[in-house]
């Protein structure tokens, strides 16, 4: 019995408490909920995190149990009451388990749901714990509690469904277990699982088998239930075939790495999770051979219907748990693109700046013919169309031909970094390859950007200055030129704010070529492409093998550029027609108009403006790497579980390889490092 100076106030909390108690006893086989919602609100802390409190009021509660039969006996009565007149099955096998609806039909759902809830049967379990637990906070102080505190509570109340004179709660048990049993063989013979492990259709498969073997014995207990001289196997056979099947989830999601996947699968694999644990938890309450089990197993029930009550309406949880596997594979993708984007020898570092340079010879073309564009004056939307088709025909040509834009980089970089840091749980990442990693993707991304300015910015001024020779006129009046220098100026424009905007976009471009990728992959686009009768008939069978090896490899990437490109085309379009100050910059473009500019002014502008413009560039430059490869780096990470603690880890072992060594985030060593 807890000592009366651990509960507290002495009588605040206990009085009150006591009155809900009186108010059970004196109710006998009351049929509402209301009064056990009374006492469990005299339990709830004000502030939901705060278990502290919870626990105390719960000591509180045990301690009027304890010292008062007449309460406790009151208490459990009306417990027992409530139990045997509702039907309890549908809480065991559908709380907190996915439906079989789908993620977008379960997230309609969860939407109007929200609004406008739908109300249980009266005469069900699920309707008295949405009584007795109304708020979406009370998880937290349910599990912050513990179950240890929970189990001496349901001891003392004497909660014991399984009694040989109560056979109500048994049976609903195991209605739910042949419900979820059912559930299981249908999940495992699903036509998406065996896309991804085609050898299951050879195999007895488990999911069946616990099928047959849980029918068999659910039949054996309820005879065993209502004639005790039956006898019921042991269950654990069952567990071994769960086991098995829990065994096949984990194939088909390493599988995914190389088949793909769609967020069918990743839902329909969570599914599946979910009716394996709840089954697991089920078959423990029934097991009366172990002392305590039932009860413990009760508790884990308990807990988790009050978790999946509170979250059953909720958004954030159905996208996080229906959507981890989909976006760890999209980043995958994403992060293999990204391996040739980091460089490490001498002879790579120079490839890259080659690619860049490449790169740099076609964007001053892009920003020419959005200018010749914006003389043309079409309708707002059909210039915004335009713009981004100009743009997403050149970034495809840049990566048709292996060039390199620099700021395309971190989007698909970081989620290689997320990999490095994705260890085994209790385990650290090795520090030294982090940073080592991070030197290499520092020096990449400068060289690349190197390269595309280098080019870009003389390569658009002779550009012009050849216009002016032709046509004895400028590419851009005096007025747009000074309007071009003036969208640079890092303080009097909105060119960071405008940067930031084309850094989410190139972070968005790099899931969208994570995503197609995949989509190739789960797809089967080449394959389905080799089969085209008409496209075998123009190009023939072996140019057709070529072209669909071509579309699988590359259909992420030239849907990641066409993105890209008409993301920046419509933007301005956009904030024009909201009157909202909304536009791109972009560090390549951005020396590329700077060069316009210049040369389209009548007076050259002071060397304090021209200080100011280059340092708007560099700015652009950073705020464009900055925010894409954050955003890619928290995605890449959260799909990962990878906790963040890791990477505040690297800041002392950065500062210290930047100080001893601080050429090598610009440049590689003269020594190319040894291959592994």
């Amino acid at each position: 019995m807890p000592d009366r100076s651990d509960l507290g106030e002495p009588t605040g909390p206990r009085d009150r408490l006591l009155t809900a108690l009186e108010a059970i006893a004196r109710a006998h086989d009351h049929p509402e909920g209301d009064l056990l919602a009374d006492l469990v609100a005299e339990i709830r802390p004000e502030r939901p995190s705060d278990g502290a409190t919870a626990l105390r009021n719960l000591q509180a509660l045990e301690y009027l149990l304890t010292t008062d039969p007449r309460l406790r006996d009151g208490l459990r009565h009306h417990l027992e009451a409530q139990f045997r007149s509702r039907s309890q099955s549908a809480l065991y096998s559908e709380l907190g388990i996915l439906p079989g609806s789908g993620f977008f039909s379960e997230l309609a759902r969860r939407l109007s749901d929200r609004f406008l809830p739908l109300p249980y049967e009266r005469d069900t379990l699920l309707s008295l714990l949405t009584q007795v637990f109304p708020r979406q906070t009370d998880r937290l102080w349910v599990q912050a509690v513990g179950a240890p505190q929970w189990e001496r509570l349901f001891a003392l109340i004497g909660l014991d469904p399984l009694r040989a004179e109560d056979r109500h709660a048994a049976l609903e048990l195991l209605e739910a277990v042949q419900v979820i049993s059912c559930r299981l063989a249908a999940i495992g013979l699903s036509p998406e699982i065996a896309q991804v492990l085609p050898d299951l259709r050879r195999v007895e498969s488990a999911f069946v088998a616990q099928n047959v073997e849980t029918l068999r014995f659910v039949g054996e207990y309820r005879k065993a239930l209502s004639d005790e001289s039956a006898s019921v196997d042991d269950h654990r056979h069952i567990l071994v075939l769960l086991e098995q099947c829990g065994d096949v989830i984990a194939r088909v999601r390493r599988n995914t790495c190389t088949t793909g996947v769609n967020i069918d699968l990743t839902y329909l694999l969570q599914r599946a999770a979910d009716n394996i644990a709840r089954q697991q938890e089920l078959l423990a309450a029934l097991d009366t051979s172990q002392a305590g089990q039932p009860r413990a197993a009760a508790v884990r029930l308990f807990q988790q219907a009050v978790e999946g009550e509170c979250t059953r309406n909720a958004l954030r949880p159905h996208f996080s748990r229906n959507t981890e596997l989909l976006a760890r594979q999209v980043t995958e993708h994403s992060g293999r693109t990204g391996e040739h984007y980091i460089t490490s020898t001498r002879s790579e570092y120079r490839q890259m700046f080659r690619a860049a340079l490449g790169a740099g010879a076609i964007v001053p073309l892009l920003a020419f013919i959005k200018l010749w564009l914006h003389d043309v004056h079409a309708a707002p939307l059909v210039e915004g169309f335009l713009y981004g088709l100009n743009y997403a025909v050149g970034f495809i040509l840049i990566h048709v031909f292996h060039f390199t834009l620099a700021t395309k980089q971190p989007a698909m970089t970081a989620s290689r970094l997320a990999a490095v840091l994705d260890t085994r749980p209790g385990s650290r990442p090795d520090t030294g390859e982090l940073v080592s990693l991070i030197v290499r993707l520092c020096r990449s991304q400068f060289i690349a950007i190197v390269g595309n300015v280098a080019l870009a910015m003389p390569l658009a001024f002779f550009i012009c200055l050849a216009w002016s020779h032709a046509t004895g006129g400028h590419v851009v009046t005096p007025q747009k030129a000074e309007h071009l220098l003036e969208d640079l100026h890092p303080l009097e424009s909105f060119a960071l704010f405008h940067a930031a905007i084309a850094g989410v976009y190139l972070f968005l471009s790099g899931l969208v070529t994570g995503y197609f990728d995949n989509i190739a992959v789960f797809r089967r686009v080449p394959d389905r492409l080799r089969q085209l009768r008409l496209l075998r008939a123009v190009a023939g069978p072996a140019r057709a093998s070529r072209i669909a090896d071509y579309a699988g490899e590359n259909l992420g990437g030239i849907a990641g550029n066409a993105f890209f490109g008409f993301m920046l085309g419509i933007t301005g379009v956009i904030g024009f027609n909201l009157g909202l100050p909304l536009d791109i910059r972009h560090v390549t473009f951005a020396a590329a108009n700077f060069s316009i500019g210049l040369e389209g002014l009548d007076a050259l502008p002071s060397s304090l403006s021209v200080a100011w413009i280059a340092a708007g560039i560099a700015l652009i430059g950073a705020v464009n790497l900055l925010v894409s490869f954050s955003l890619a780096l928290l995605v890449a990470m959260r799909a990962r579980r990878v906790p963040f603690r890791f990477g505040r880890q690297l800041i002392g072992p950065l500062l210290r390889r930047f100080a001893s060594a601080p050429l090598d985030f610009f440049r590689p060593p003269r020594l190319d490092p040894p291959s592994a």
